[in-house]
């Protein structure tokens, strides 16, 4: 359920749910469909599911035993491929969008 749904369809989706009915709700549905498969490798994912500790270059490239211009060009690949401006935004677009 989104955030903002009204009092009335909130309490009737946990009425169906007590119920032992299976709610999706029809915007998230949809957003999820549309945003079409993962773009992101792997590797990316995983090195962008670190950097969102906070982590240096320098720390991520000693973590998975890769060189910082390794590292920085999955984060590099990862921020484009999101459309990101930044490492932190990256992240969280990537996570809004169930790929992390």
């Amino acid at each position: 359920m989104v955030k903002d749904v009204s009092p009335e369809a909130l309490v009737e989706t946990i009425r169906k749910v007590h119920a032992g009915l299976r709610v999706v709700d029809p915007v998230l549905a949809a957003e999820s469909l549309a945003g079409g498969p993962c773009p992101l490798t792997w590797r990316e994912r995983e090195i962008l599911l670190a950097a969102a500790d906070g982590g240096t270059v320098a720390d991520l490239a000693r973590r998975f035993s890769l060189s910082e211009g390794t590292v920085r060009n999955h984060l590099s690949s990862a921020i484009g491929k999101t459309g990101a401006r930044t490492r932190a935004e990256a992240v969280r677009i990537a996570d809004e969008r169930g790929w992390l």
